[in-house]
């Protein structure tokens, strides 16, 4: 079955123009983005949306600590959360404006470029007090409703502070706040994104869709993985792009052997498939999709993994419909996947959500049962195994609409780009 004809919305600021450019083919002429900070009412809006869910889950509050759902809450962008030398807290109440309790360091930025207008500091670094007092003096005044509040202990989150000072926070206040587990409330409020949201994830995949198409014209036999993915990352940097914090490069005869550590210096060789996988950034938002090249002639048992993996990417995207479950998306892959020959897999889905991390829930696998809401970001991303050691994998980048999805990244070709 050839899914070829699926109705996609595709990105609306891609426009085709018949036209030979100096390679041949269809040129894509595209207009980007305008970089501009978000108006307060970006975050007025999942603000009201994340309180009423609080509520729901009957909670007067959030204390999230990590840069995405302080940046979610905030919109605070800055590269200083590589330093892990002091803890920033923001307190998100379940009725009136987050709190944010950061070093002094931070604090003049926080009232000058972000929305928010309580901010509260302390000296840091403090080892013996790193802004705990504060913390539980602001979590203590919280309207208490429930006498619950929920911090980033569960599934694919973490504290970005000294575990001994949660437990110090938590001794504190005993008999006063109960501490639980808030992940699932903070995934089900990041996991619909805003338009806003969905037009970042849109540009770095327009960005980062040109590189991969140019790329074929810039690489030969006898170059490595590693000039691959540096050229790759300059081009996605020259047009645009924040950052490419994940670019894997891995080749080997008709297909590789992993997908996610390299680039090394091996040299690419005829009858190889070179992969390349990029999480680039624009304005905090990342893509997450990969691309195969073909280096010459590769076999015809590459090329029929090529398609079984094609056709499962088709099915896939076909399936992304709101009210099926992500088991519904990898039963319909994996369909594909075992009718191509499929021996194995060691990657353990087949896509997953995204966002301002490359990889957030829900993950597309048997038991995962998320349903599918408009407004996800999501990859689909099928996998084939089809000899010990051959691996082809693809994926492509969706945001789940009320009828159909809208394809983010650009499509990629049926048959592998040819380095020559």
């Amino acid at each position: 079955m050839i899914l070829t004809n699926i109705p996609l919305n595709h990105s609306s600021n891609q426009k085709v123009v018949e036209g030979n450019n100096k390679k041949g083919g269809i040129k894509l002429e595209t207009k980007s983005l305008d970089r501009r900070d978000l108006p307060n009412s970006e975050f007025e809006t999942r603000l009201t949306r994340a309180q009423a869910i609080m509520r729901e889950h009957q909670l007067d509050g959030l204390v999230v600590t990590t840069s995405f759902d302080f940046r979610y809450f905030s919109g605070l962008d800055m590269q200083f959360w590589e330093s892990p030398t002091r803890p920033w807290f923001l307190v998100v109440p379940a009725t009136g404006e987050p709190i944010a309790i950061v070093p002094e360091i931070g604090a003049r930025e926080i009232q000058s470029n972000t929305w928010l207008s309580d901010v509260r500091s302390w000296p840091a670094p403090c080892p013996e007090d790193d802004g705990i007092t504060l913390l539980s003096d602001v979590i203590k005044s919280l309207s208490k409703r429930f006498g619950r509040v929920g911090m980033e202990l569960g599934r694919e989150m973490a504290l970005r502070m000294p575990v001994i000072d949660f437990l110090d926070l938590k001794k504190t206040l005993i008999g006063n706040v109960e501490i639980i587990d808030g992940s699932q409330i903070l995934w089900r409020i990041r996991m619909i994104k805003t338009e806003a949201e969905i037009d970042r994830i849109r540009e770095i995949c327009r960005i980062s869709s040109d590189a991969y198409d140019a790329l074929v014209y810039k690489l030969s036999p006898g170059m490595t993985e590693r000039d691959a993915a540096r050229a790759l990352r300059i081009d996605i940097n020259a047009r645009g792009a924040d950052s490419t914090i994940f670019l894997p490069a891995i080749s080997g005869p008709g297909g590789v052997p992993q997908i996610v550590c390299g680039p090394t210096d091996r040299e690419l060789k005829e009858g190889d498939v070179l992969f390349l996988d990029t999480g680039s950034t624009f304005d905090g938002y990342f893509c997450d999709f990969d691309r195969n090249y073909a280096v010459g002639k590769i076999s015809d048992e590459a090329k029929r993994a090529q398609e079984t993996v094609w056709q499962a990417t088709e099915a896939g995207i076909k399936a992304a419909v709101p009210g099926v479950t992500t088991d519904d998306l990898w039963e319909k892959m994996n369909l594909v996947l075992e009718a191509g020959g499929s021996k194995s897999s060691n990657v353990g889905r087949l896509g997953h959500g995204l966002g301002l991390q490359l990889t957030e829930p829900p993950s597309h696998m048997p038991g995962d049962g998320t349903i599918l809401e408009p407004g996800m970001v999501l990859t689909i991303e099928p996998g084939i195994e089809y000899s010990p050691g051959k691996m082809i994998v693809h994926e492509e980048n969706i945001v789940i609409r009320e009828s159909h999805p809208e394809l983010l990244s650009t499509r990629a070709p049926r048959e592998m780009p040819i380095i020559k």
